[in-house]
């Protein structure tokens, strides 16, 4: 479990994930208001809760790649999984913009952003790997009539993503993603259509960070960016 504890230096430890081909995975995570979190849930010294950022501010920023360095190793990847922004929308706001490109500078591979029930657009940066918001994969809506957005941002529609990582720089390879459908509380492969659909919002939304999802062999997408 990374991001909450029993307090507020657990909330704020990472997690060690061992890599196939050797290295390791060190990963942070943090919550932040904008999304929603209440500070209630805040983790302090003597109480449970998660790793809560008040601002989108270079001094959170800092405290997450002070933390990553001090534990990564020649040949780990630093991540930091961010639960930050709104529930709906392509927009994203600056500060959650400067936050990322902050990670990075300080030492960051990955940044894994969510909150979204929908995906978000994809920067790649320093050519590090944002994913602003990486939108559900299974949830309780399905069902829920009169949703305003449904129809508009399609929360049935997911995305499995695979990203291909230099552990010796951590720059990235590539990044491909499958679509999937979720019905039922099943995941199913999406159809061509819906493929189409979701990756043309995505490259809408993609234009201001200079990155596209091309449909590539059987369906996958498959992320372009401007070097």
């Amino acid at each position: 479990m990374i991001g909450a504890g029993a307090d507020i230096d657990q909330a704020r430890s990472p997690a060690i994930v061992g890599l196939p081909a050797g290295g390791r995975a060190v990963v942070l995570a943090a919550a932040s208001p904008s999304s929603g979190v209440p500070t209630a849930w805040a983790a302090t010294a003597d109480r449970p809760g998660v790793n809560l950022i008040a601002e989108h501010d270079d001094t959170a920023a800092d405290d997450l790649t002070a933390r990553a360095a001090a534990t990564r190793r020649p040949g780990d990847i630093a991540v930091v999984s961010v639960h930050w922004g709104s529930n709906w929308g392509h927009h994203i706001p600056d500060e959650q913009i400067s936050f990322a490109h902050r990670l990075v500078d300080g030492g960051i591979d990955i940044v894994h952003g969510h909150s979204s029930h929908h995906p978000r657009a994809v920067e790649v940066y320093r050519d590090r790997l944002i994913l602003y918001g990486c939108g559900d994969l299974i949830n309780d809506y399905e069902g829920i009539v009169g949703d305003p957005f449904e129809d508009v941002f399609r929360d049935d529609l997911h995305l499995l993503y695979f990203a291909d990582v230099d552990p010796a720089t951590g720059r990235l390879v590539s990044l491909t993603a499958d679509a999937v459908r979720s019905r039922r509380m099943r995941l199913e492969r999406a159809s061509d259509e819906d493929v189409e659909w979701l990756g043309e919002r995505l490259n809408a939304a993609g234009r201001r960070f200079g990155t596209r999802l091309l449909t590539g062999p059987g369906g996958r997408l498959v992320l372009e960016w401007r070097a």
